[in-house]
């Protein structure tokens, strides 16, 4: 089984056919709306129905003794369970001069724990019909079972095996080097565009260590990872209060929490290992950066604008304007670059590549990537970026503009937490129990962005999608097409 660095689509929005009630929109530009004659008597009008009922997901918050925070979340929809559990380390905590470091742990953690021998863990998930997987991405490192119901204890007990102790050997350390080194060697070094741009472009346009390092690995720092660096790895960031265990689906809460008690509150825990510094100074002026690529047959474009800090105004702005400019064939930048100018068959993007825009902890990019024939002209993709953003800047974004982009992203949203394996819930609820300590902010989203107004849109763009915020990526082909 592949456990992937990374999961991620250019664009975390899924397409979605929701059965949701959507936010009303404006009326269409061009309707007409006519006034009785002023003779007529008064025409009743029936009362306005009442507002659909909020989005609203159970969510049970609480910390075991040792520190481990757990969310519980039933849905009865479908006779499954699914468990995360996320541990505060991802690429930015690994220590400096072992790149890869936190990746070639998630490896090592299904080669066995103290009751479960090498790949055990994998075979009793898939013989109970279950799935699983376990990713890194920049603040965590997460481990996740979609089971049948029945198989809940089960899967509650292996996985609280495996953060009580996993099996550290140089046999598997130097087997899991080997599958790493090869990950990289296959995903990034043959693989025309391989790292283009989610792995180049954090590198170019940060500039703390700690957000512009090679993540996946530079080889010569996976060699040189001992076996003493992974039991103080996993001792420092495997620790029940570095960690979030959420549960959601098809069980009793009581059991639920009586089964977390029985397996989890006995394993020792220890401090949390301090944060690190993330921040990133304000860019003033706009970073271009040409690299060749053998394999590549197509020139590439990438840009990046450095986002406002999660949870204030203009992040959720931000997110938005997303919707407005990159997301669906609808987005303004598809519509001028594909259908209009016919410059790519594509362009994509996001916020957070690696994830989505809300289960990071720091810095992080707004990013869109696209390749383009050779007979066109770098400059005139970028000249085509600026054209629709500064369409917003000068024009602003209308009500109705603003409308529309809150009902895709709530369409996206909701859908994203209504999957039928509930990864997306219990991903969300986990990320914002560990970032936030407070998991119910899953039923606060949408009033967060129903709060931002066009003004807040405008001001948004003025202040971070200008060009002096902007890093820009060109690959050059140097393979015959």
């Amino acid at each position: 089984m592949k456990h992937a660095v990374l999961s991620f689509n250019n664009s975390w929005w899924p397409v979605v056919s929701a059965a949701l009630l959507l936010g009303a929109c404006s009326p269409k530009a061009g309707s007409v709306v006519t006034a009785p004659p002023a003779s007529a008597a008064p025409v009743a009008t029936a009362p306005a129905p009442p507002a659909a009922p909020a989005f609203q997901i159970p969510v049970e918050y609480y910390t075991l003794p040792n520190g481990l925070r757990v969310v519980l979340s039933p849905d009865h929809t479908a006779p499954t369970a699914t468990v995360a559990a996320y541990y505060n380390v991802g690429f930015r905590n690994e220590p400096r001069n072992r790149t890869g470091y936190a990746h070639l742990f998630e490896h090592l953690m299904f080669q066995g724990s103290q009751n479960l021998g090498k790949m055990e863990f994998i075979s009793l998930v898939q013989k109970n019909g279950g799935i699983m997987n376990g990713s890194t991405r920049f603040d965590f490192t997460n481990y996740f079972e979609v089971v049948p119901t029945h198989k809940l204890e089960t899967i509650l007990w292996a996985e609280a095996d495996r953060m009580r102790g996993t099996a550290l050997t140089p046999a598997s350390l130097a087997n899991q080097q080997g599958v790493v080194k090869s990950e990289v060697r296959v995903n990034v070094l043959n693989q025309p565009y391989g790292g283009f741009p989610w792995l180049d472009m954090p590198q170019k346009a940060n500039k703390n260590w700690n957000n512009a390092h090679n993540f996946y690995g530079d080889l010569k720092d996976l060699d040189a990872a001992t076996l003493p660096d992974a039991q103080a790895f996993f001792k420092t960031y495997y620790s029940p209060a570095n960690a979030v265990l959420a549960v959601v689906g098809d069980f009793e809460p009581a059991q639920a929490k009586a089964w977390v008690e029985k397996y989890y509150a006995t394993i020792p825990s220890a401090p949390r290992p301090p944060k690190p510094d993330l921040t990133e100074p304000r860019q003033e002026q706009e970073q271009r950066f040409t690299q060749d690529d053998k394999l590549a047959t197509k020139p590439a474009l990438a840009f990046a604008y450095h986002m406002p800090e999660r949870n204030t105004p203009e992040y959720y702005a931000l997110i938005l304007l997303d919707q407005i400019l990159l997301q669906g064939k609808d987005s303004r930048l598809y519509q001028a670059m594909v259908q209009r100018r016919g410059l790519t068959d594509n362009v994509s993007g996001g916020i957070n590549y690696l994830g989505n825009a809300f289960n990071y902890s720091g810095p992080m990019l707004w990013m869109g990537d696209l390749t383009y024939d050779q007979s066109m002209k770098a400059d005139s993709v970028v000249g085509v970026l600026d054209q629709e953003i500064g369409r917003l800047a000068k024009g602003g974004v209308s009500q109705a503009t603003l409308d529309l982009a809150v009902v895709k992203l709530r369409s996206s949203l909701y859908d994203q937490l209504s999957g039928s394996d509930n990864f997306g819930r219990a991903d969300m609820l986990a990320a914002f129990a560990l970032f936030d300590n407070d998991p119910s902010r899953i039923n606060r989203l949408e009033a967060e962005f129903r709060k931002v107004t066009p003004e807040l849109m405008q001001q948004t763009i003025r202040d971070y999608l200008r060009p002096t915020n902007r890093t820009i990526i060109v690959v050059n082909p140097l393979a015959k097409s």
